[in-house]
């Protein structure tokens, strides 16, 4: 008798053990089971699409056009809080963008670092915006900037990192520095990305269990936001933005587990191999980082313009994570970008 039910709870375990671990498939846009399409979007050389918003002066008629990659948890809706009358001073296009599996961009299964570069590229191509195109990242929106930074520099004429991103087990950080920015974190993030750098294939399980408190971001703790963010953040309570209920549409493993599981897993590159792609200064690269960010201390990002210094490093002194939604900071990161 105990061998039969030994083989029984043993499939049994090993059943639950494979619900737990495999993420369901994604709700694709479009399709019998997924929600509608309701943005305009391109197609990609592998068949997925991509949702695209433009804003601004018309692209005819801009004389600078900006491609803007949202963070995490965000879409090609977010609203950059830069006067009309800057953009017409300017003469701006904005192109922004649903990022794969966010809003009504098509999942990518084999997403990468790398990935993220000819999605821009191709996107920029399918849109017609010219040879040269300036580019944002908005906190996590920042490692595909890095990416276009690597790979297709030459399609850059400047570059902003605002808030951004960093991967605490880039080989170039020193170890005494990646171990304290990494201790500032709460303890819940902490395992978050542990989990999504050393065993990726344990991620969907982590964010879906309810033993251990997982990413704090998703469960709401105010904690990880300064005085200032709580400002940013009670005005948009006030005023939701649209397009936030389609942001996980598709699936929250698609969008936001993936996301994580990339920019914190194992890159194809450092950020110290990176070239300036503007030796003869015909442009910029730009990092703005708030110094009470409570997300991504800035010691980091300090330390990585000190060692990069092709990278103009801009420390806003009473900002948080959400420094680009003030307005004052926003067109300041606008202005500087494009008129160097």
């Amino acid at each position: 008798m105990i061998a039969p039910i030994a083989v029984a709870l043993t499939v049994g375990l090993l059943g639950w053990t494979y619900r737990a671990l495999k993420p369901p498939p994604p709700k694709i846009c479009g399709s019998p089971d997924g929600p509608p399409v309701t943005s305009p979007r391109i197609k990609l050389s592998d068949g997925r699409h991509l949702a695209y918003r433009e804003a601004g002066v018309p692209r005819e008629e801009a004389k600078y056009k900006i491609v803007v990659i949202h963070g995490f948890g965000s879409s090609k809706d977010l609203n950059l809080p830069a006067s009309e009358e800057l953009v017409e001073e300017l003469r701006i296009y904005f192109l922004f963008f649903d990022r794969s599996g966010y809003g009504d961009s098509d999942p990518n299964p084999s997403r990468s670092v790398k990935s993220e570069a000819y999605d821009v590229q191709e996107l920029a191509d399918k849109l017609q915006i010219g040879s040269k195109f300036y580019v944002i990242g908005i906190s996590m929106g920042a490692y595909p900037v890095y990416s276009c930074l690597k790979y297709i520099p030459h399609r850059l004429a400047g570059a902003s990192l605002v808030a951004p991103f960093v991967n605490y087990w880039w080989p170039c950080l020193p170890a005494n520095l990646s171990n304290d920015a990494f201790s500032r974190l709460l303890a819940q993030d902490q395992w978050s990305f542990r989990v999504a750098h050393y065993t990726p294939w344990l991620f969907y399980w982590w964010m879906s269990q309810k033993w251990f408190p997982s990413l704090s971001i998703l469960a709401g703790n105010m904690a990880i936001f300064s005085q200032s963010d709580l400002e940013i953040l009670k005005k948009w309570s006030e005023a939701p933005s649209v397009g936030q209920e389609k942001i996980q549409q598709q699936g929250v493993y698609e969008s936001l587990h993936r996301d994580i599981m990339v920019s914190y897993g194992k890159w194809e590159f450092d950020p110290m191999d990176l070239i300036n792609p503007f030796p003869n200064n015909e442009g910029s690269v730009y990092i703005w980082q708030g110094y009470e960010d409570r997300i991504i201390p800035f010691q980091v990002n300090r330390y990585l313009s000190e060692k990069l210094p092709w990278f103009h490093y801009h420390e806003v002194p009473d900002a948080g994570h959400l420094l680009i939604f003030e307005s004052k900071n926003c067109e300041a990161v606008l202005r500087e970008l494009v008129q160097r």
